[in-house]
């Protein structure tokens, strides 16, 4: 089932195409004198091709693959490629890869030239349903993930579901860590398992990023519901960030995802039933559901860092039950570390 949703943005609307073979139309969506195809190492021999081909107007760049390189770095020797080749104020990016692509190649497009055209075309289920959409995109520091990046919205955004039969396994259940996180907080219906096969794929996209549409529509530059899309990021980012990314971001959300419903039962805001039902779906897709010998109070110290922190007040998103959540500030540390012990 192919789907086209237009997103409204303070920039203006952009077409998001979900539609089985649409990498190989690409042309009919960019009138660009010069794209620069960015995209990893590993992604490359897969896919860009395909692209190149169906795009002549097209040229490859490309980068590392692995969180460790969404870096400022990486940021500047993509500014050299792109001038290498001959991509102006005129030309385009096209960000051809997962969430890590999209955000380093995303900020390259913001700030290349104080800023040209973006294409989304993301080819792995996380990046599909949460990170190409939106238009936030940003790189890593040593201190935290994501604490150098800008508002950048797409010219338009191609979903192809045909990237996802050359996908891992791995991270297919790591892309189901945020659709689960899409059903909890705004479409109940997502979280039947009978929609979590590669061959519903095209439907659950299709709903797990209407919910994050309606979301950013609301509020683009996160001032307040748009806040509700890091349900279990807080968590998610420190271990990520703790561990050195020896945690996949998907298996971080996954177990983020059951930490901040255990934080919401400490904090009384849900039944004790709600953790347990969250860590049998993220257990049903095949995550990670417990932390190890992951220090908490390491965590703890690395969420002090985190963007939705305020003048160094705690701030969590945490969750009633499906489609209620809410963003509660100066949630004590004790309750952290109860949180965090339920998932040890």
């Amino acid at each position: 089932m192919a789907g086209i949703l237009t997103v409204h943005s303070p920039e203006g609307e952009y077409r998001l195409v979900i539609e089985r073979g649409v990498a190989r139309r690409v042309s009919g969506f960019s009138a660009h004198p010069r794209v620069a195809v960015t995209t990893n190492t590993t992604i490359a021999p897969l896919h860009a091709q395909t692209i190149l081909d169906a795009l002549p107007t097209g040229r490859l760049v490309t980068m590392p693959d692995g969180e460790q390189y969404k870096t400022l770095a990486t940021v500047e020797a993509l500014y050299h490629d792109y001038v290498r080749t001959g991509l102006d104020r005129h030309g385009a990016v096209l960000a051809l890869g997962g969430g890590v692509v999209g955000d380093t190649a995303g900020f390259a497009a913001a700030t290349y030239y104080r800023g040209v055209d973006l294409i989304q075309m993301p080819t792995s289920l996380l990046a599909m349903v949460d990170s190409s959409v939106g238009g936030k995109v940003g790189v890593d520091l040593a201190e935290g993930k994501n604490l150098v990046g800008a508002f950048k919205q797409p010219a338009v955004v191609l979903i192809d579901p045909d990237f996802l039969v050359t996908l891992p396994e791995v991270e297919w259940r790591c892309g189901m860590a945020e659709i689960i996180k899409a059903g909890l907080i705004g479409d109940a219906a997502i979280l039947d398992p009978s929609l979590w096969s590669p061959t519903r794929a095209e439907d659950v996209i299709r709903r797990a990023v209407q919910v994050k549409v309606g979301i950013v529509e609301a509020d683009p530059f996160e001032k307040g519901v748009r806040a509700h899309l890091n349900l279990g990021h807080t968590f998610a980012h420190a271990l990520e960030t703790v561990t050195e990314y020896q945690w996949r971001h998907g298996e971080a959300v996954g177990l983020g995802l059951i930490a901040a419903a255990h934080l919401s039962a400490v904090m009384g805001l849900c039944d004790a039933a709600l953790p347990e039902q969250v860590g049998a779906w993220v257990r049903q897709v095949g995550l990670p559901t417990r932390l190890g010998d992951v220090s908490a109070d390491a965590l703890w110290d690395a969420m002090a860092t985190d963007k939705k922190w305020r003048a160094g007040r705690s701030r969590f998103v945490l969750i009633h039950g499906p489609q209620h959540v809410t963003v509660v500030e100066d949630v004590p540390r004790s309750a952290v570390i109860e949180a965090l012990d339920k998932v040890r």
